[in-house]
């Protein structure tokens, strides 16, 4: 609970996934990948249920055993890769809803990004209470080697600087104005926000600045590779 106000975390984690399958109960630095976020979700002060969207009794099961709450298999219409994750939170907060259990805020934890912090959290959702004219918060990293200043278009087979100016001994450190993406690791709303505007991103949003190491979300094993070597760093403290 913030300010009065109930806080449910939600984590989906379908059964299905093209590019790494099983991925979220695959074997990462000792646990299933989806229970670092279950696990994160539930050390935050803030958050009041812990809940696991799935299609997988595999998934639920594994999900239970590390304390989270899985009151359902998601319907197979919210399962398919045409489901956006926003249909499966409104599904999950609309079913607690019927039987009488409602929140005030909703916090999106996407299990393929197990790099963040506890403090990631709880500091999304303070941001969320405490800025003004925010009604929602969206994680982001900056853009440093994907800047405009170093991208190019292929223009008759050529490369054109997309800013229109060669980077030709730009460093990073001369660049003036950053730029920053949605990296994923956390999203916090009200839920009436949420119900109107249907995404986490709308001109109301404030962005929470996460280092850029805990920005890499896992779709394909090149990627959990490189999330294993990152968590073995984070958890020898090499990485903080």
């Amino acid at each position: 609970m913030i300010e009065g106000g109930r806080v449910l975390a939600i984590i989906p984690a379908r059964g299905g996934s093209k590019g790494l399958p099983g991925k979220n109960v695959r074997d990462l630095c000792g646990k299933p990948l989806i229970a670092w976020s279950i696990e994160q979700g539930l050390a935050c002060e803030y958050v009041d249920t812990l809940l696991v969207s799935t299609d997988s009794e595999e998934i639920a099961t594994i999900a239970a055993q590390h304390g989270a709450s899985v009151p359902f298999l998601r319907p197979a219409a919210l399962a398919g890769d045409a489901a956006s994750s926003i249909d499966a939170l409104l599904h999950a907060i609309d079913y607690l809803a019927v039987i009488g259990d409602d929140y005030d805020y909703v916090v999106l934890l996407e299990p393929t990004s197990p790099l963040r912090d506890v403090s990631d959290i709880s500091g999304a959702l303070e941001l969320l209470i405490e800025s003004n004219g925010a009604e929602s918060v969206a994680a982001v990293a900056r853009a440093e080697a994907s800047h405009p200043s170093f991208l190019f278009v292929v223009q008759s087979g050529l490369l054109r600087p997309m800013s229109g100016s060669q980077p030709t001994g730009l460093r990073r450190q001369d660049i003036k104005k950053d730029y920053y993406y949605l990296e994923g690791s956390v999203y916090a709303s009200s839920v009436a926000t949420l119900r109107e505007n249907k995404s986490f991103y709308h001109a109301a949003t404030a962005p929470w600045i996460v280092d850029r190491y805990k920005a890499f979300e896992i779709d394909e094993l090149i990627d959990f590779i490189a999330v294993e070597a990152l968590m073995k760093a984070k958890l020898e403290g090499v990485l903080k």
